[in-house]
């Protein structure tokens, strides 16, 4: 078995495309058939289903090998980043996954001053939905990723960064802003910004399932999963919104937020990570400046 046949081998099966893999790896698609084939006849095993012309489904053995690979790759990225570290050159790639209100809101300063302190490092940042973030993280595609903690799949790690709170998203001068406490009712009679259906906070089945157990219909005018698109329409009185939002968040006068947190549970944005997943100390630095220690190692 060849290095370059095992990388061949891994992009293949993570892309699930020759093309796609050829493309990545800037190599022919017929070299990496050639590797892949060159691998099955040393395994003496199919690695591939070709479902049709261009679908790919890993068989068992190719299962095991890409576990295989996964971890030999992993371990080749933590000697190179060691080595770096001995040689004084704090410097390698860090990636880093999270919702694009995340990354908007939340991150730009921390990111900023770690990037002064270590300008050699190659910073790769991905907007990506919550419920994407969590293969990229269990697949080791990338370093960390930040997430809502109620959703974090139990094989993976999280540590509590911030806390968040569920609100009502309403115009300033809205009547629901002169209650003390809005009901489910009392939301009911106002059109409603919802997330599309089996969105991935599960935000849509649960206020649909509270309207039908009170006996409510309630008037969707929109369905959005982008908080910013759903905050815009309701300064135009278009409807109500729920959001989920970091407690330090700025929110702006030109709308309300009515707490709900007698509706819903407490919850927390989470820094997502693998549980076997050893770091480096310039990617432990990057955990201690977000989790709020300057003292950053060199």
């Amino acid at each position: 078995m060849e290095w370059q046949q095992l990388l061949g081998f891994y992009h293949v099966a993570k892309l699930g495309s020759f093309t796609r893999a050829a493309e990545a790896t800037f190599r022919t698609q017929s070299a990496l058939s050639q590797q892949v084939k060159a691998l099955e006849d040393e395994l003496d095993t199919q690695l591939f289903e070709r479902l049709g012309k261009r679908r790919l489904k890993l068989t068992p053995a190719g299962e095991k090998l890409l576990a295989f690979a996964q971890g030999v790759l992993g371990q080749w990225d933590r000697l190179q980043e060691e080595l770096r570290a001995q040689g004084g050159r704090p410097q390698g790639p860090l990636s880093l996954a999270a919702p694009f209100t995340t990354l908007y809101h939340l991150l730009p300063e921390t990111l900023a001053a770690y990037l002064r302190q270590f300008p050699q490092v190659e910073l790769t940042l991905l907007d990506r939905p919550q419920a994407a973030v969590f293969p990229l993280v269990r697949d080791g595609d990338i370093d960390f990723g930040l997430a809502l903690e109620s959703l974090v799949p139990r094989d993976l790690a999280a540590r509590r960064w911030q806390p968040v709170d569920t609100v009502l998203l309403t115009p300033p001068d809205h009547p629901l802003t002169r209650l003390r406490r809005v009901t489910w009712r009392q939301i009911a009679r106002y059109p409603l910004i919802l997330p599309p259906p089996g969105h991935e906070s599960g935000g849509r089945h649960f206020l649909e399932e509270r309207f039908r157990q009170l006996g409510l219909t309630c008037r969707i005018i929109l369905e959005s999963s982008n908080v910013e698109l759903s905050a815009r329409y309701v300064e135009t009185g278009l409807g109500l919104a729920f959001a989920t939002l970091a407690r330090n968040l700025p929110r702006p006068g030109r709308l309300a937020f009515i707490p709900l947190g007698h509706y819903f549970k407490p919850d927390h944005l989470a820094l997502v990570t693998r549980r076997d997943k050893l770091l480096p100390p310039y990617k432990l630095a990057f955990i201690n400046l977000l989790f709020g220690d300057t003292m950053l190692p060199e």
